[in-house]
């Protein structure tokens, strides 16, 4: 019989194919999937807009990047289908984070994935007042992704890469997003099957209110869900008791401190 682990990274083998492919991540299609709602090529449908539909997100640093949240007024399990990208600097042809949304922003580079914690006021970017919230990956329960043909395009060194397995989880007052870089281990450090256990289990790190900072991180001690006893790796499934504690979050360093994270006044006119 398999171990557990093991069964575990089969299983996310399996769906390491589902999420979309962009051949050129400096050019993207239209879109990607069937039934999309709206389109990646973002760029190409003008500049950034309180009604755009980019559904393309931007990872590039600490005070330029992007995320998912619902294009109209509503819980984020509702509207994980159709979510949109939200950007805290203008030029992605998206919608534009309100300044004043965050209260707390860690950005954080390991050798593994790219990692953002925050707090704030999320009901600014259409998030339902005391909504809990949800996951948002690019595989979804049949494949497509929540959000159907989202993807996700982030700063590697010198180049732009697609990213393609992530996971986000986004509340009316806490957000996180997990980018894991390019490698035969992604799945790993980014599965999507632990959906119900929210931001801070799945993405340890600093959730500090009053903060704004870029690091370089080391990797948390294991993915989520795999736990090493009596020198013996494991693999622990949502829903079976006991629930385990998170993994502590990863030492920092070369940090760098902002004033302030995200924001945007007005819209280009």
């Amino acid at each position: 019989m398999k171990s557990s682990l093991a069964l575990l990274v089969a299983g996310l083998a399996a769906f390491a194919s589902a999420g979309n492919v962009v051949i050129d991540p400096n050019n993207p299609p239209a879109k990607t999937e069937d039934g999309q709602y709206g389109w990646n090529n973002c760029y190409k449908h003008g500049r950034d807009s309180k009604s755009a539909n980019c559904q393309s997100l931007w990872i590039g640093s600490a005070e330029d990047f992007c995320i998912f949240a619902p294009h109209a007024k509503s819980t984020v399990g509702s509207a994980e289908r159709d979510v949109v990208a939200w950007c805290t600097k203008a030029g992605h042809g998206a919608r534009l984070i309100p300044k004043g949304t965050f209260t707390g922003v860690h950005f954080i580079r390991t050798p593994h994935y790219i990692q953002i914690t925050a707090v704030g006021d999320f009901t600014k970017i259409n998030v339902a007042a005391k909504d809990e919230g949800g996951e948002l990956d690019p595989h979804g329960a049949d494949g497509y992704g929540n959000p159907v043909g989202g993807i996700v395009i982030a700063q590697n060194g010198a180049k732009r890469v697609q990213i393609q397995e992530w996971s986000q989880f986004l509340a009316y007052n806490e957000l996180s997003i997990r980018a894991c870089l390019p490698g035969s281990d992604a799945a790993r450090w980014c599965p999507h099957v632990y959906d119900v256990m929210g931001s801070e289990w799945n993405h340890p790190g600093n959730y500090k209110k009053g903060t704004f900072d870029s690091c370089t991180a080391k990797d948390v001690s294991y993915p989520p869900g795999v736990y090493k006893k009596n020198g013996k790796l494991s693999t622990w499934y949502q829903g079976v008791n006991p629930t385990p504690a998170a993994h502590a979050p990863a030492a920092s360093s070369k940090c760098t401190s902002y004033k302030t994270i995200g924001g945007t006044a007005k819209y280009p006119v």
